[in-house]
């Protein structure tokens, strides 16, 4: 019996020690979550009264060392948001950088592509009124293309014929123009003496003697681009006959493409890009044409050889906003110049300057209107990036790119905002998913 008292015994006082280290444990455990200093093994509160800050440590009780506080605390919240920033920054650049390196490998295919959207944004409205006659999808598709390709293939042939049959005269109006500069700068204040016109002839007779090689090669290089520009207005002239047939189902196929969350806002997008898209392209036929018309009758009636000639050449370069004015101008005031004299010449300059002036401030913001208004320093950029990637192709696709993505962005902030707007409120389903993949259907008919 008292073997058995003396065990139980034993026993309480080991759970009583246990007890106290646990209660021990939980005062350290409380401590370290208060941001107090744990308390060494056997320490007492004279101790823990030593160890408190602003008093010194007794000998022999070493103290507890901080923890060292989160990297991310310590850096400043604006580098953070610098550093998340920049790296995005970066990935960005660099999926741009190999997006341009694979567009200029293939820059052939992608420029005939783009002037196939903008042949078919202008044929595609008269396929839709032929059919509107009552005109099947493929008659109206071949009628409109062939209408088209034939009225373009006899613009370009009488341009030619007109420079041909122009040529001869062009050259001795041309030749007796030198002469007569020659004079002028003989007669004029600038002391310019015969001697000197014929070494500044001379030299340039030499420098192209001397490099027979360099315009040789630069010939062989104007074959290739013939080719080159041959094969794309191939490619173009299919892109157009098929974006024309069977334009719905491509873009119904693109969209197929594009991931289920974001899938109604390209669907509602996609319609008001091509609308953009239209808009620009017979606005700026429509500017081009009255710019054609009245420079070349103003050409015309300054008996300037090739009068129309030139108006097709500023036709042609209209598409190419703001530089490909000043170009056709400047082209039509040489010839003015070099075969009718300087005063011809200045009246051919006041005529392009009133019109171009009447295209900038009435044509322009009456026609093209507030769907495809770009800010000009946009478009001077665009113009210049475009040229510099892909020459004159990629100035002429640089504008419309440019009012395509600035639809195309504006439409998705307002979606995205919508439906933040809906998701908050939790009212009705917003209306975009299914009257944008209608509006797909409808507007590539």
């Amino acid at each position: 019996m008292s073997k058995r008292a003396g065990w139980l015994g034993r026993l309480g006082s080991k759970l009583n020690r246990m007890e106290a280290r646990l209660d021990e444990r939980r005062a350290e455990v409380e401590a370290e979550s208060r941001g107090d200093l744990p308390l060494p093994a056997g320490a007492d509160r004279a101790q823990a009264a030593a160890a408190a800050p602003g008093s010194a440590a007794p000998a022999g009780v070493v103290p507890a060392v901080p923890e060292r506080p989160d990297p991310l605390s310590v850096v400043p919240w604006g580098m953070r948001v610098a550093a998340e920033v920049s790296w995005r920054l970066l990935l960005l650049a660099g999926m741009l950088w190999v997006m341009m390196k694979v567009i200029s490998e293939v820059r052939l295919v992608v420029l005939a592509f783009a002037a196939a959207m903008l042949v078919t944004a202008l044929l595609q409205p008269f396929v839709v009124r032929l059919r509107r006659l009552g005109l099947p999808r493929g008659l109206a598709t071949a009628v409109t293309a062939i209408l088209g390709f034939v009225v373009i293939g006899l613009v370009g042939w009488f341009v030619v014929w007109q420079v041909m049959e122009n040529l001869d005269d062009l050259s001795d109006r041309v030749r007796d123009g030198i002469n007569e500069l020659k004079l002028w700068a003989l007669d004029s204040p600038f002391h310019v003496t015969e001697k000197q016109i014929t070494d500044i002839a001379k030299n340039l007779s030499e420098t192209i003697g001397t490099n027979t090689e360099q315009i040789t090669s630069a010939g062989l290089q104007g074959v290739t681009v013939l080719v080159e520009v041959l094969t794309g207005m191939l490619l173009a002239m299919f892109s157009t006959l098929f974006l024309l047939y069977d334009g719905k189902r491509i873009w119904t196929w693109t969209l197929g493409l594009v991931p289920a969350a974001a899938r109604p806002g390209v669907a509602g997008a996609g319609p008001r890009a091509w609308r953009t898209l239209t808009a620009y392209v017979r606005g700026t036929v429509l500017v081009a044409l009255i710019d054609a018309t009245f420079i070349g009758l103003g050409l015309y009636f300054l008996n300037v050889p090739m009068a129309v000639p030139l108006a097709v050449f500023i036709f042609l370069f209209a598409f190419i906003p703001l530089v490909g004015a000043v170009v056709s101008g400047a082209l039509a005031v040489v010839v003015a110049l070099v075969t009718q004299g300087v005063f011809t010449a200045l009246m051919v300059v006041i005529v392009v300057l009133a019109v171009q002036q009447i295209e900038g401030h009435v044509l322009q913001p009456f026609i093209l209107g507030r769907a495809v208004r770009v800010h000009p320093l946009a478009v001077v950029l665009a113009v210049a990036a475009g040229g510099m990637i892909a020459g004159i192709g990629g100035a002429v696709v640089a504008v419309p790119l440019v009012a395509v993505t600035n639809t195309v962005v504006g439409y998705l902030r307002a979606y995205s905002h919508e439906e933040h707007l809906h998701d908050a409120t939790s009212v009705g389903p917003a209306p975009h998913g299914s009257t944008a993949l209608g509006q797909a259907g409808t507007e590539q008919r």
